[in-house]
C-alpha cells in the first residue's frame, strides 16, 4: 500500500460501492479480492465451462465498474448485486449468436489437440463433479438448499435465512449438517483425504 492511503480492504461493501463510483480503482482489486471467489464458482455452475466462467467475470467485473452508480444498498447486498451481474452476464454468454457458438467449438477442439491436453485429467473432473452432485442429491432438501444457495448462488447465510423464511440458527445448522454429511460422501469414495 502506497504511504499515506488508506486501506479500502476495511471499508464496508456501501462504503466500498461509493469509493467505486468515486473512480477509486485500488477499490475495484478489493472487490475483486472479496468476491472474485463466489462470482466465478457462480459464473462456472451456469456455463459449465471454466475458461468461459473467467471471461464472464471480467466481462461481470467491468460492467460493475462501469455501473456502479446503479448500485442502490437499500435494495439489497453489494455481493448480491455483483452475483446478479455476474449472473446475466453469463447467461448472455449461454445466450450467444451462432457464429459466436462456431468460435468456441472451433476453440475447443483446438484446445483438445494442443499441447498439454490431457483427457484423463478431464475424465476425472468429470467423476468428481459427479460424486459432488450425487453427494448433493443425497443430502436432506433444506440442507441441500441451504449448501446450493450459498456455494452456487452466492448468498449469506442471512440472505439464505430470509430468502426461505427460516431462522438463522437453523440455516447455519443446515450448513453445517450439509457439510459434514458431504464430506463423509466424498471421504467414502476416496475423493477427499479425512484428516
Amino acid at each position: 500500500m502506497t504511504p499515506g492511503r488508506k486501506d479500502l480492504s476495511e471499508l464496508s461493501d456501501t462504503q466500498l460501492a461509493a469509493a467505486l463510483g468515486a473512480g477509486e480503482v485500488d477499490a475495484m482489486d478489493v472487490l475483486y479480492q472479496r468476491y472474485g471467489g463466489p462470482a466465478f464458482s457462480l459464473a462456472v455452475r451456469i456455463l459449465g465451462d471454466r475458461a468461459r466462467a473467467e471471461d464472464v467475470v471480467q466481462e461481470a467485473f467491468v460492467r460493475v465498474w462501469r455501473r456502479v452508480g446503479s448500485f442502490a444498498a437499500d435494495r439489497g447486498s453489494l455481493r448480491t448485486w455483483l452475483l446478479t451481474v455476474v449472473r446475466n452476464c453469463a447467461i448472455d454468454n449461454l445466450r450467444g449468436s451462432g457464429r459466436e457458438r462456431e468460435e468456441l467449438e472451433l476453440q475447443v477442439e483446438v484446445r483438445a489437440e494442443g499441447e498439454g491436453s490431457n483427457p484423463w485429467r478431464e475424465v476425472s473432473r468429470s467423476l468428481e463433479r459427479q460424486a459432488v452432485r450425487d453427494a448433493l442429491d443425497a443430502l436432506p432438501r433444506g440442507q441441500r438448499q441451504a449448501l446450493e444457495l450459498a456455494y452456487y448462488g452466492g448468498y449469506s447465510q442471512q440472505e439464505i435465512a430470509r430468502m426461505v423464511n427460516a431462522p438463522l440458527g437453523t440455516i447455519k445448522g443446515r450448513t453445517r449438517l450439509g457439510l459434514e454429511k458431504l464430506c463423509s460422501y466424498l471421504q467414502g469414495r476416496g475423493l477427499i483425504d479425512g484428516d
